[in-house]
């Protein structure tokens, strides 16, 4: 797929069937431009005019048949590769027998119906998306890698081309300690025997022994002109996933090319997928902040972390919310939580925000003085009653703990400290937020006084 998004390009005699299909096209597929022909000479004149990353027509067309139509496009020099699906809902032997020879890549039987058409396109091009990747290009020949760096160039992929493997090395080890800041690379190409210290070898055993880069995450393709078994089993053996024989066939190269990145996609993606899920397993759906089952999970390591210090543990509890729940409703009470949530979120970006259970959350802050930790709770408590979320007047208790007072003590003890100087806020009023000393809880000094300067620009600002 081109930077701008997909190209497809729809050939039907019918007009009715040209915008029922372009219509479908568009509201299933994202970013994506349709064009029309109604006949295969005004197809082929479009692929004059521009590059298409797909092309559907129908088996009968005015002029030519869709088998010629493929011939035609397969006869190009721009759309050699290009995916070519015949859409006909009257599909003889003949097109079975011939579609191949003509290449033809798929085939949509229109007695499914135009709305499974939507879904088919968009299932194809997941399996057969258009070369996009950047690649590492390990190639001392001068020549070879001019040869095979114009036939990435032809079919729009871009590479870091590199002439010995001990630079390929230090590429990939700051990509793999650096990632936020190095070069990326979906695969890499390299020459199996490269004239210096470090072989084609070396760097792909490098590549899984030293990085652990998986053969999914990173895959590599091996360029070689010995075409021995012997060979071939050294590369796959070394982790290599697959080789292609010198000298280099364009078809070969870019079949091999296009398997490999769309494994590597497909990696991606399923990454991407697992994140996703993480992050659900981990954030309580109703206020965005942080699960339970993260504070379990994460809170020691937190707590344990030198940069985080000095801790604080914070327990938040909303008053009387039972009384909101069953007055208001619990849609009002999910509102209210909602908000609280991104009300926490706002003022502690850099610290673990968690809801505890029910109408109470738990925040471990870290790297703030007594006075800071304070005056942030008390600037909180204020606000919250200023700003009557969800439209409900509702004002919160706030039982804090910090390790300068409490050293070394396991997560769910030092929770527990929190826990004390929320039950003596509730205890002395609610509304109030409470700290706990090795002497006992005591209300905070600021619970009637002016909030310090700081204090309120940084509330002015989130």
């Amino acid at each position: 797929m081109n930077e701008t998004g997909t190209r497809i390009l729809v050939v039907d005699t019918s007009a009715l069937t040209r915008e029922i299909l372009s219509r479908i096209l568009r509201e299933e597929l994202e970013h994506t431009e349709v064009v029309t022909a109604a006949s295969g000479e005004a197809a082929l004149a479009e692929l004059d005019k521009g590059r298409f990353d797909l092309i559907t027509t129908a088996l009968l067309l005015s002029d030519m048949d869709g088998l010629a139509l493929s011939r035609r496009v397969r006869e190009s020099a721009h759309h050699h590769y290009t995916p070519v699906i015949v859409v006909s809902g009257d599909a003889d032997s003949r097109l079975l027998r011939e579609g191949f020879e003509a290449g033809v890549t798929d085939y949509f039987d229109k007695s499914n119906g135009y709305k499974a058409f939507g879904a088919f396109i968009k299932s194809f091009l997941q399996r057969n998306s258009g070369l996009s990747g950047h690649i590492l290009f390990v190639e001392d020949s001068k020549t070879s890698a001019a040869v095979t760096g114009k036939l990435l160039e032809k079919h729009g992929l871009t590479f870091h081309h590199t002439d010995s493997a001990e630079e390929a090395y230090r590429l990939l080890a700051r990509m793999r300690e650096e990632p936020e800041d190095a070069e990326h690379f979906d695969m890499v190409i390299t020459d199996f025997y490269t004239v210096g210290e470090m072989t084609g070898g070396d760097l792909l055993h490098a590549i899984r022994a030293k990085f652990h880069f998986s053969q999914q995450e990173l895959p590599v393709l091996l360029l070689t002109s010995a075409d021995d078994l012997q060979t071939q089993v050294e590369i796959f053996h070394a982790g290599g996933n697959d080789f292609v024989a010198k000298p280099i066939v364009e078809e070969i190269l870019l079949a091999r090319v296009r398997a490999l990145l769309l494994i590597k996609h497909q990696y991606d993606a399923l990454k991407a997928q697992t994140e996703k899920i993480r992050w659900v397993a981990v954030t309580d759906s109703l206020t965005g902040v942080h699960s339970r089952r993260y504070l379990v999970d994460n809170g020691e390591a937190f707590l344990r972390d030198p940069a985080n210090q000095p801790t604080w543990a914070v327990i938040i509890d909303l008053d009387h919310f039972k009384r909101i729940n069953d007055t208001q409703g619990h849609i009002t009470g999910d509102h209210v939580l909602a908000e609280m949530g991104n009300v926490l979120n706002a003022r502690f970006p850099d610290d673990m925000v968690v809801r505890f259970g029910g109408e109470e959350f738990c925040i471990l802050a870290r790297r703030c003085n007594e006075e800071q930790i304070l005056t942030r709770l008390e600037a909180l408590r204020r606000d919250v009653e200023a700003r009557r979320p969800a439209g409900v007047d509702v004002t919160i208790s706030v039982g804090v703990a910090g390790t300068a007072d409490f050293p070394d003590l396991h997560i769910s003890d030092f929770l527990a400290r929190a826990d004390q100087a929320l039950y003596a806020a509730k205890e002395a009023g609610r509304n109030q937020v409470q700290l706990c000393t090795p002497r006992g809880p005591r209300l905070s000094p600021w619970h009637e006084a002016e909030i310090p300067l700081e204090t309120a620009a940084l509330d002015a600002d989130q």
